[in-house]
């Protein structure tokens, strides 16, 4: 698309939301990724999220390339980041625009799962630790080590 607007970032930073691209777009749809509670069934502190930097910006590009061909969008915007981020906070901020309000949502949902699949972005969780099911024997930092290694 000629006059794509396209941001990428990895950053260990908190996200916010960017300024917004002047476009003369019909429908602008944000996504924000955030770190929920509960990971397989148990509760977590947070999640640890390491990347290759270089190729996962080179995947983000060519995954934001391919949605603003595929959907006819004219501004795609992927922040993703990485590090420890705790629960209730963001991993990942999306933002496209579009024509129409259908092909923004659709590319939102796409671009999120191109990502999952495809963006050597990796997550780690760590889990909280329930002093009732810790070994008497065993200190909590152990205790704690041995469960975020399993």
């Amino acid at each position: 698309m000629a006059n794509l607007v396209c941001e990428i970032l990895l950053t260990e930073a908190p996200l916010d939301a960017p300024q917004k691209h002047p476009v003369e777009a019909g429908a602008m749809v944000e996504f924000w990724g955030m770190v929920r509670r509960l990971e397989n069934g148990r509760y977590i502190e947070g999640i640890q999220y390491e990347a290759h930097p270089q190729m996962a910006k080179h995947q983000l590009r060519q995954i934001a390339g391919q949605a603003a061909d595929k959907f006819r969008l004219e501004l795609v915007t992927i922040h993703h980041r990485i590090g420890f981020i705790a629960v209730g906070e963001p991993s990942l901020f999306l933002r496209v625009a579009s024509a129409h309000r259908g092909e923004g949502f659709q590319a939102s949902q796409w671009i999120v799962d191109e990502l999952k699949k495809k963006v050597p972005i990796w997550k780690r969780p760590r889990f909280k630790i329930d002093d009732d099911k810790r070994p008497a024997s065993m200190p909590p930092a152990i205790a704690g080590l041995a469960a975020t290694t399993k």
